[in-house]
């Protein structure tokens, strides 16, 4: 019985110890090998520097250039591999790791765009192509869309064709596009790219405009834009179009009035408010080259808005008055001289020169704007030559010397209201003549409740410009033209304008 005991014992040892055994070989982890290939899809290309790493995690390899790789012990256990390169979409394969084996996985990766559509390429709209006549300001606009969800952004370049100066303005997410300070007379291409950031850009196809030629244009007149007054320039083709090639001249941000173009020194003269004074400048007919010529004394009269100046000496020269006083001074700046002093409390507010005799008609009224009259000054000796009005009531003004020097064109108000806001009632055209002392109305077909004012000469004399405006002192003003042999022919040239020039 005891030899049973013992032998049962033993055997119960044994079984434990074999046991233990075993249990020791099942928890140890076993390793493999895990290896692939990473290819293009389509074309199984081999793709290098494609970055593997697993989950759970093991080590992160990277391909070679023949597009495979090998990562060592790595532990037993199912895997998520991935393969991750720029401008590629991430790619995962499956991977069970067994004891002492190798396992094989292949990647074939497919491009971030494969799937994705490029954009539309942009359709050009405005200007059109091979437009002229096009202003300095435009607002370009084009037509694209996307084929997905991606956002498209825009490129737009333009390129001036006389100087081949190219803008390039990148990172528009709208298809319009506004751009100022255009060059006159010049044959412009621009052209738009799109990109939704993961196709090749698109672009669209070129487009050209012509801009407006200034050379064209004879009329100058002021507009008012905003707060300031900005100087244009228009012609007239003659078939009735109102605003016609219409250019703007001086910018927004200045206050820029009573234009005055000279033909043989091709320039335009006119005031602008600097600070809280007004002062002289010239520039070319297309607004270019701008530059002060007062400076030391401004123009000053009862109203700045009423005040006026003139050319003499062939373009050299310019008259304007300051208050009382007449000055003479170089169109560059230089030579300032005093040339006519008026009586104190007497403005001289308008001034004209005549060239073939070097006379000037001067136009003279109190603070109020009244009491004004108009006579011809000799320069040379400070006397009157001659008067063409005096000692009416109500407002004066609009003064223009004939070539000839033997008739003056002038506004004045027939009801001869007079008030502390200058107000007129019944301005009107007149012409007198001074060889005989005669004056003629032209103003027979004026719409009742409205004023003619700021009259100007054609260059030929044949007919008259000026501006009609309701006399409520509020309303549009427009500018007219009527031939003297036909007054009662009103024509509407320039739409929302005053202050003409014709040269």
């Amino acid at each position: 019985m005891k030899i049973i005991i013992k032998y049962l014992a033993f055997l119960l040892l044994s079984i434990s110890v074999i046991l233990s055994c075993s249990e020791d070989g099942i928890d140890e982890n076993g390793r493999g090998e895990l290896t692939g290939t990473v290819v293009t899809s389509g074309d199984n290309l081999p793709l290098a520097n494609v970055k593997i790493t697993t989950s759970p995690a093991s080590n992160t390899v990277f391909t070679n250039s023949q597009g495979t790789f090998t990562i060592e012990q790595v532990p037993t256990g199912e895997y998520s591999v991935q393969a991750q390169l720029d401008d590629y979409v991430t790619a995962f394969e499956a991977a069970n790791i067994l004891d002492g084996l190798t396992t094989n996985v292949v990647f074939e990766m497919q491009l971030s765009s494969q799937d994705n559509l490029p954009p539309l390429a942009p359709v050009l709209l405005t200007p059109a192509d091979n437009e002229t006549e096009v202003g300095t300001e435009v607002e370009f606009v084009w037509n694209s869309s996307n084929n997905d969800d991606d956002e498209i952004i825009y490129s737009f370049e333009l390129r001036n064709g006389q100087t081949n100066e190219i803008v390039i303005t990148e990172s528009l997410a709208d298809t319009t596009y506004a751009m100022s300070g255009l060059e006159l007379g010049v044959n412009y291409f621009w052209q738009v790219s799109a990109d939704d950031d993961v196709n090749p850009i698109v672009e669209s196809a070129i487009s050209g405009f012509t801009t407006k030629d200034p050379n064209l244009n004879r009329f100058f007149y002021v507009k008012k834009m905003g707060n300031n007054n900005v100087i244009y320039s228009g012609t007239d083709g003659g078939d009735g179009t109102m605003n016609e090639n219409e250019i703007q001249l001086t910018p927004l941000d200045a206050n820029s009035f009573r234009p005055r173009r000279n033909q043989t020194s091709d320039k335009i003269a006119f005031l602008r408010t600097v600070g809280a004074d007004t002062h002289l400048f010239t520039m070319n007919v297309d607004g270019s080259e701008t530059d002060q010529v007062t400076s030391s004394i401004p123009v000053v009269g009862f109203r700045q808005d009423e005040v006026d100046f003139t050319w003499h000496q062939n373009g050299q020269k310019l008259y304007y008055p300051n208050l009382n006083k007449l000055y003479s001074i170089n169109a560059t700046g230089s030579g300032n001289t005093l040339i006519f002093q008026a009586a104190a409390g007497v403005f001289i507010t308008e001034v004209d020169v005549n060239e073939s005799n070097n006379l000037v008609a001067i136009k003279t009224n109190d603070a109020n704007g009244y009491n004004a009259r108009i006579f011809i000054l000799d320069p040379n000796t400070d006397l009157e030559v001659d008067v063409v009005i005096e000692n009416e009531a109500g407002a004066l003004g609009g003064i223009d010397y004939s070539i000839d020097g033997t008739k003056v064109l002038y506004t004045r108000d027939i009801s001869g209201f007079e008030n502390g806001d200058y107000r007129r009632l019944d301005s009107r055209l007149f012409i007198h003549n001074l060889l005989d002392d005669t004056t003629v109305e032209l103003s027979l077909d004026k719409p009742a409740g409205t004023n003619d004012l700021d009259a100007k000469y054609a260059p030929n004399e044949g007919s008259v410009i000026f501006m009609n405006t309701s006399n409520d002192g509020v309303s549009t003003k427009n500018i007219y033209r009527i031939l003297l042999d036909d007054t009662n022919n009103r024509e509407l040239l320039f739409t929302n304008a005053f202050m003409p020039d014709w040269e």
